[in-house]
């Protein structure tokens, strides 16, 4: 009998090539169903447009009544466009993004005079049910009422026949209950902060804007194969399976050429990418089998998000058109690399300067380093939060791994940078003497190069790197939203150039020093106290993790140990200080994060338990009772010699039997490892259990599991094995 096994391998084996049509250049179809701002222009009164500009540049309210005249237009355009219905696109704290899509058509009383009718209260508010989405104790079960409201920063858009309008979530009491809201008051802070820094510098700035550039890195394993593994269903990884021989040790899958089937796949998602919007742009063979990796052009931080969350949507559709299942998890198989979401970081100011790229003068130089170190003190202060901004289920299976930084947060800034650094920390404090301020600007900060991308090697085990002209935040996780870290990242980094401005101000009226003596002093300091954050050399080693416990640096290896850093006062009083979350909205989604944990140790428990039990141990018997038959006919033929003749049969047989024995064995005590968990009162608690006591099991059980693998004959066993789902072209 045909097992679904190879029936799912016929499938994967026999798919056709799925043709994908060429739309058009890519510049000519590049954001062709978004309401951007040549839209808006051909569908919106002066007015109205003038309206909308001024909410995304300046945050000014927009009136209701002109959002009838906005909504009108958008209506128009959508339209024009074959659209039905539209829906308010948010982004409730469950980690994936949510729709619920309503008609245009309506009709009167009597339900004749049918009409497309769409206003602005309509594009403004919805209601979607709050109780039914993560809130950590912010909305009762009883208590339905939640909001989606318009965010004009970030443009509307078609996908399929729906207008999605990109919306913030919150209670009915006004907490956020999503991750864009606490991102956008994020980067308002940080805008008003550096701006505020930035005229230091150049009285002109009037705005600055953070960037972000995503790296997302995913596998593909074909649709039929998927679904032959109720591990990847339902937890997007595999809970057993040997590793395959050949992996990645020869290291001939990364960079190289594109199989056809996934370069048709690549084009098909480009084409949607480009006619979102999504400046994607680069797009390459990662490291393991079947890993690739595609990056955008870097964009507005909140518009980055929601495409990066739009992307991941997009992503699945697209895989399903051509018969892939598209993998996101951290670490979907066991003994090659898993994937991140490197989070590309910097800072740029409404002239056109990037604050974290070096300049030709010597001002532009000391520019750069002002951001520079404010950056390196802010993480160097909540090293802690920013590990925990990071922490999910998922992650804690690639921190620390071959390919993945360590949960200890440092920064790497490069041999060069090291040593300016070095020589600004020479520089005498106070007011400094005509040569000092020469040797100064001339030899340290002038010495900086004016192109600077490739003035140092790269450190791929540096959770947080300087890359040439941004800092790459590479311990992102690739199912991961990245508002929830960029959201923490700006909070630190505006609350760090804030103290900075008081301290710099406070110096140049105490000690009457020149504006440049007082920034260099103040900086000075800074380098002194951010030592302990700065390291060049090897994450993984076991040196570094002594010294980096000498440093008093953290390394929280687990998502409930790393939560805790989010409910600290210090936490709870910085976000609230800079205007992003109340202490209700930062204790809520600590809650909801313990309360993810849980469940998904749980579901990969539950799942763990039923293919051990279900498929591996019903085959194991299985061809141990052909064993058995074997040893019986060897007794017949060989009579009281069979023993000998038979001695590697029974071998095996007594072999399976351990293997058997230690996965019942090991099942039955995580299951009642769960019971005692689910029987805590505390999610903090509850969530150590489960990470402590009830997830140590699942490494036995797939030893054993996967012992019985090499063990039992290849035609009996019936989940898809590693060199089936790795290699299938």
């Amino acid at each position: 009998m045909t097992t679904f096994r190879f029936q799912s391998l016929q499938k994967a084996t026999s798919r056709p090539t799925v043709f994908v049509e060429e739309l058009d250049r890519k510049s000519a179809i590049f954001g062709s169903n978004v309401f951007n701002d040549k839209a808006m222009r051909q569908f919106l009164t002066p007015e109205a447009y003038k309206a909308v500009q001024n909410a995304i540049q300046h945050g000014i309210k927009i009136d209701r009544k002109i959002a009838d005249y906005i909504a009108m237009g958008m209506k128009e355009w959508a339209l024009s466009k074959g659209v039905t219905h539209y829906t308010h696109w948010f982004q409730p704290l469950t980690g994936t993004t949510a729709e619920k899509h309503d008609a245009f058509f309506e009709t009167s009383m009597d339900g004749s005079d049918p009409v497309e009718k769409f206003g602005g209260s309509q594009l403004v508010q919805q209601e979607p049910d709050a109780s039914s989405f993560p809130n950590g104790g912010i909305r009762n079960t009883f208590e339905a009422r939640g909001y989606t409201a318009w965010d004009p920063t970030s443009p509307a858009f078609i996908f399929g026949t729906t207008l999605c309008i990109p919306t913030v979530f919150i209670s009915y009491t006004g907490e956020a209950l999503d991750n864009k809201t606490p991102l956008l008051r994020a980067l308002q802070a940080i805008d008003v902060a550096a701006t505020d820094v930035a005229k230091y510098f150049d009285k002109n700035v009037k705005k600055v804007t953070p960037t972000l550039g995503w790296e997302q890195e995913y596998f593909l394993v074909d649709s039929a194969l998927a679904a032959s593994r109720p591990d990847i269903l339902a937890t997007g990884r595999t809970l057993l399976g040997h590793t395959s021989a050949k992996g990645q040790q020869l290291e001939d899958h990364y960079f190289g050429s594109i199989p056809t089937r996934v370069l048709n796949y690549m084009r098909d998602l480009e084409n949607e990418c480009m006619l979102l919007g999504i400046p994607v742009k680069t797009r390459h063979n990662e490291v393991a089998p079947n890993q690739y990796e595609l990056a955008p052009i870097f964009e507005e931080t909140n518009l980055a998000v929601d495409h990066n969350s739009l992307l991941m949507d997009v992503m699945q559709k697209v895989g399903e058109r051509h018969n892939f299942k598209v993998l996101m998890h951290e670490k979907p198989f066991k003994g090659v690399n898993g994937s991140g979401k490197h989070n590309n970081w910097s800072l740029a100011t409404d002239t056109g300067i990037n604050l974290l790229s070096p300049g030709k003068t010597p001002m532009s130089n000391l520019q750069f380093l002002t951001f520079f170190i404010n950056t390196i003190k802010a993480v160097h202060d909540y090293e802690e939060l920013l590990r925990a901004s990071i922490a999910s289920a998922s992650n804690d299976h690639r921190l620390g791994a071959n390919e993945a930084p360590p949960a200890i947060i440092s920064v790497f800034i490069g041999q060069q940078l090291t040593k300016v650094l070095e020589e600004l920390e020479g520089v005498s404090k106070g007011k400094l003497s005509p040569e000092e301020k020469t040797d100064l600007k001339l030899n340290v900060v002038g010495r900086l190069p004016d192109v600077f991308l490739d003035n140092t090697d790269r450190n791929r085990t540096s959770p947080f790197a300087f890359t040439g002209n941004k800092f790459e935040f590479r311990a992102v996780g690739s199912s991961a939203n990245c508002a929830t870290s960029m959201a923490t990242l700006n909070t630190i980094v505006a609350k760090q150039l804030k103290e900075f401005k008081k301290e710099v101000d406070a110096l140049i009226e105490a000690k009457d020093l020149k504006k440049d003596e007082a920034i260099f002093n103040i900086l000075r300091e800074y380098i002194k106290q951010t030592k302990n954050i700065l390291f060049e050399g090897d994450g993984y080693s076991d040196a570094w993790e002594k010294e980096a416990k000498k440093r008093g640096l953290s390394n929280h290896k687990t998502t409930p140990k790393a939560l805790k850093a989010k409910v600290s006062k210090k936490a709870i009083e910085l976000f609230g200080e800079m205007g992003v979350m109340n202490h209700v909205e930062v204790e809520a989604r600590y809650e909801i994060e313990l309360e993810e944990y849980t469940k998904k140790i749980q579901i990969e428990g539950r799942v763990l338990g039923d293919i051990a039990r279900n498929h591996v141990i019903p085959t194991a018997i299985r061809y141990q009772n052909v064993l058995i038959e074997n040893v019986k006919g060897l007794k017949e033929i060989f009579g009281a010699a069979f023993e000998k003749v038979a001695k590697e049969q029974i071998g095996l047989i007594k072999e399976i039997s351990e293997h058997i024995e230690g996965i019942n064995k090991n099942v039955d005590e995580m299951i009642e490892e769960r019971k005692k968990a689910n029987n805590l009162t505390s999610s903090e608690k509850m969530a150590e259990a489960y990470c402590d006591k009830v997830k140590p099991y699942f490494d036995i059980i797939r030893e054993h599991s996967d012992k019985l693998e090499l063990l039992v004959d290849d035609e009996m066993w019936t989940l898809t094995k590693y060199r089936e789902l790795l290699f299938t072209k």
